[in-house]
């Protein structure tokens, strides 16, 4: 059988950029990985003139961004067009991580065909309910929801998009990012990897019809690995995701791999990442 290639899926106000390092690793122990960019983000993104020092507050708020009405349904179509191409070399794992666990699970549903397995990391996998509404749950109960709302500048509503200021040097803001995302980072660690962000976010999280579906999503063998640490995601809802999961697909359960560290340090430190990946390629 053919070598697999990964197919890498990042989160929200992220970019294919943040990868590097995991494709370093995964290509040292002989493995092919392609980063994707969702629509608007990487080099497609919007980087307002106001986001630059010195910051204009009322340009940044207000300049239109390339966002504006992409959809979850864009993301996994584009995800698609990627996987159809990676497909004619072989075997496909499709990585999604944080939000990007929604776009993955979108394109499973649709097209089970060009994926070999599903891998989340500390990823969104709705099954029971909405990904918004999991928010409302006990297991997010000591999630700061204000850790990026701090930062969030204009009206999402008008923009179309979620903006937020992530060069920001408010240090209340700066606290909650790390605390929420990558707390056991140094500060060069955490503040390299908050240039690699880009201020805009799309608004749609997707809705019921957008949850994992037992008889296409629920065909592909899968792998959850958790992230210990993270306070983004709490374990608590990882395992959650897990379980349901489990429920929907009893016959098909998830592989389960657990990392030390927060939400963020597996992609400055991808050693530990990339063996668990690699073992999966075999």
């Amino acid at each position: 059988m053919a070598d697999p290639t990964f197919v890498l899926v990042h989160g929200a106000f992220a970019n294919s950029f943040s990868f590097a390092p995991l494709q370093a690793e995964l290509g040292l122990l002989g493995h092919r990985s392609v980063a994707v960019d969702l629509p608007g983000h990487g080099f497609q993104a919007t980087f307002p003139a106001g986001y630059q020092a010195p910051q204009d507050p009322d340009a940044l708020a207000t300049t239109p961004g390339v966002l504006k009405g992409v959809t979850l349904d864009d993301n996994a179509k584009h995800v698609i067009t990627v996987l159809e191409r990676a497909k004619q070399n072989g075997p496909v794992i499709l990585l999604g991580h944080s939000r990007g666990g929604i776009t993955v699970t979108a394109a499973a549903n649709a097209r089970p065909d060009l994926i070999d397995r599903l891998v989340y990391v500390a990823a969104w996998c709705p099954v029971d309910l909405d990904v918004s509404d999991y928010y409302g749950e006990p297991e997010m109960a000591g999630v700061d929801a204000g850790a990026v709302g701090a930062a969030l500048v204009g009206d999402p509503a008008a923009l179309g998009l979620l903006r937020s200021n992530f060069r920001t040097a408010d240090p209340k803001a700066l606290a909650a990012f790390r605390e929420a995302f990558f707390a056991d980072g140094t500060d060069d660690e955490f503040r390299a990897f908050l240039n690699l962000f880009q201020p805009d976010e799309n608004l749609d999280a997707g809705g019921t019809a957008d949850r994992a579906q037992a008889d296409t999503w629920g065909r592909i063998p899968k792998t959850y690995i958790r992230l210990a640490d993270d306070r983004s995601i709490p374990l608590a809802m990882q395992d959650r995701l897990i379980r349901e999961g489990n429920a929907l697909t009893p016959d098909n359960p998830y592989d389960v791999h657990t990392l030390q560290g927060s939400h963020l340090r597996w992609l400055v430190h991808p050693g530990p990442a990339a063996r668990v990946l690699a073992s999966l390629a075999t």
